[in-house]
């Protein structure tokens, strides 16, 4: 609309000039946009920037069979009658920020304290069908607990070095072959730690201490010049 007499600088539309109006459906313009740049691959772990051409590592087998449990004789007998106490040594190995105290004590309540609970209802109330349906279905839920904890563990263990499992599922192997697997670990473990062996070492030895001392301090070991004085280095 004009005002003061001035012609108006709008243009008005008629409905043929105006483009027609495109249906937008919702939740349309929220789309996430690619970009090529941030289509980077990352690591599992940490989740960090990997190069174009990394490529993981390939699986390894195990150095030894998951019954090899002879190879090691001080393995074997501690798994044998302490394998709460070889569980916790394989923690403290695989995670060094815990102690080897507190796996053993959850081992030993699963599983030992498990037996020896249903050894003691055996023994001071008897054995009737009711009592030995409890303790059955007791101790095999103790036992899928500590096959699921157990195996999660040897889980880390094949991603910390890559290993193939051997020879099922972590989880299977633990409720099927506890022991075995037990042994395996802490077999796998002590051939692949660092401190098992000695690194050669190179042993350097410092070079004497050197002091400067002027002609005019020490004129035995040095004679004086006519032009000066003359500075000397002396090992001691």
């Amino acid at each position: 609309m004009a005002e003061g007499g001035m012609n108006s600088k709008y243009v008005k539309l008629t409905k043929d000039q105006v483009a027609p109006l495109e249906d937008i459906r919702p939740g349309e313009l929220n789309q996430p946009i690619e970009v090529p740049q941030l289509a980077l691959r990352k690591c599992n772990e940490c989740g960090q920037a990997l190069p174009e051409n990394f490529e993981p590592p390939s699986n390894e087998p195990w150095t030894t069979g998951i019954f090899g449990c002879t190879e090691d004789t001080e393995s074997c007998w501690t798994g044998l009658f302490c394998p709460c106490v070889l569980f916790g040594r394989n923690i403290e190995n695989l995670r060094e920020d815990t102690p080897w105290t507190t796996p053993c004590i959850c081992h030993a309540v699963c599983v030992e304290g498990g037996i020896a609970l249903a050894v003691a209802t055996a023994v001071f109330h008897g054995i009737d069908p009711r009592t030995s349906f409890l303790l059955c279905e007791g101790l095999l839920f103790a036992w899928w607990m500590c096959g699921i904890y157990t195996g999660l563990v040897r889980q880390s263990l094949q991603r910390k070095y890559h290993l193939k499992n051997s020879p099922c599922d972590p989880c299977m192997v633990h409720c099927c072959m506890h022991w075995c697997a037990l042994c395996q670990e802490h077999r796998e473990m002590k051939g692949r730690l660092s401190d098992n062996f000695a690194m050669p070492m190179t042993v350097v030895n410092p070079p004497p201490v050197q002091e400067m001392k002027s002609a005019s301090e020490d004129r035995d070991s040095a004679p004086s010049t006519e032009h000066g004085t003359t500075l000397e280095m002396q090992a001691l």
